[in-house]
């Protein structure tokens, strides 16, 4: 069991105070009840400290695989001057996002490691961010069969899964999507 780092008492003061006038200044009408966290047998990962929103806006939260909630739990971590080894410590969910979104990881982990079995060959997941490849990492930790690396650097950042005893892979050369749009004077006509 690791020792806790954070509570409601040190820290909800200030995530308050940087929070609740974030939300009203942008407009997003949710509330959220702060909690210290017991430590559970068997989860891939306890923080100390929970924010569950609701409201009217969680569906706005949720969004786009939850990019404002995450977006809002890294700035709330970054006023804090969280060091990123900490950042599990302090978890923002709506709608139990959270739980089913690692659920879904260890079963995607663990059907990677299925095929990657079957067929001798490396799975390549797409690109996740930290939190996320760990929790695969996680999943197939007692897997002796495979193996499991992340590669890849910034938002290209993912997991591979090998066979066990097979060499790592050079990398794939990452191409930034480009949004297209149309040629000049070839626009839509008013």
């Amino acid at each position: 069991m690791s020792e806790r780092k954070y509570t409601v008492a040190t820290i909800g003061p200030r995530i308050d105070a940087f929070l609740r006038p974030t939300l009203r200044n942008g407009g997003i009408h949710v509330t959220y009840k702060m909690d210290d966290v017991e430590p559970a047998e068997g989860d891939v990962e306890t923080p100390d400290v929970a924010l569950k929103f609701s409201g009217p806006d969680v569906d706005l939260l949720l969004s786009n695989r939850a990019e404002l909630l995450l977006a809002l739990e890294h700035v709330t971590m970054e006023m804090l001057r969280m060091p990123s080894e900490h950042h599990s410590r302090i978890s923002f969910d709506a709608n139990d996002y959270r739980l089913l979104r690692i659920e879904e990881l260890r079963l995607s982990a663990l059907t990677a490691a299925e095929k990657v079995k079957r067929t001798g060959e490396p799975f390549r997941f797409n690109p996740m961010n930290s939190r996320e490849r760990r929790v695969i990492h996680l999943a197939l930790r007692n897997e002796p069969a495979i193996r499991s690396e992340s590669g890849g650097s910034g938002p290209a950042r993912h997991v591979v899964v090998y066979p066990a005893g097979m060499a790592s892979l050079p990398e794939p050369a990452y191409v930034p999507e480009m949004r297209r749009s149309a040629p000049r004077g070839h626009g839509p006509r008013r």
